[in-house]
């Protein structure tokens, strides 16, 4: 029987011979110690050799391995590329038409715009002015920007020609005695 290596201390002399005869170990306890082990070990081994395995096989999942379903595979990688493509595309296209609004809505551009229709809105006041005012003329040209805007009036109509930069040309014809309000 052996005996503790490190008693405990309480201070108490009859406490202190005690814990320090005290066994770690009864004969007993390690036989019973050792009998639910070697109990335990063949359960296990039981259990072990119940067991049954299969062969084991290994199989690409993927079709681009197999081939099988593979025309589908490469399809469906095809409308992703083309989904993702058309993606960027589209965002691209909508940055672009951003910044040519943001652009456009500057308050310079606002202003250039502005004078730009109050110069065309006078232009086309005296243009009428020359052809229905008191002091009418029978015919006239002007000249803006390479476009030349001619009209020739006679008793009944007025017949107004604009020639575009790029050679276009645009002919109005406004009769005269329906002109009226």
């Amino acid at each position: 029987m052996r005996k503790n290596i490190f008693p405990i201390k309480t201070g108490h002399k009859i406490s202190d011979e005690y814990f320090n005869n005290l066994p770690v170990w009864h004969d007993i306890d390690i036989l019973k110690t050792f009998l639910f082990g070697l109990g335990i070990g063949i359960f296990a081994m039981f259990i072990t050799c119940v067991a049954y395995a299969g062969q084991l096989t290994h199989q690409f999942k993927s079709p681009a391995f197999t081939g099988n379903g593979y025309s589908s595979h490469m399809l469906t990688i095809e409308n992703q590329e083309f989904s993702r493509k058309k993606a960027l595309k589209e965002k691209k296209e909508a940055a672009e038409r951003q910044a040519a609004r943001d652009a456009a809505n500057t308050n310079l551009s606002k202003f250039m715009k502005n004078v730009e229709s109050r110069i065309y809105a006078q232009l086309s006041k005296q243009l009428v002015d020359s052809m229905f005012g008191e002091t009418a003329s029978t015919s006239g040209t002007v000249t803006f920007e390479g476009t030349e805007i001619s009209y020739v009036k006679t008793s009944d109509e007025v017949e107004l020609t604009i020639v575009e930069a790029n050679g276009s040309t645009t002919v109005i014809t406004v009769p005269i005695g329906d002109f009226t309000f």
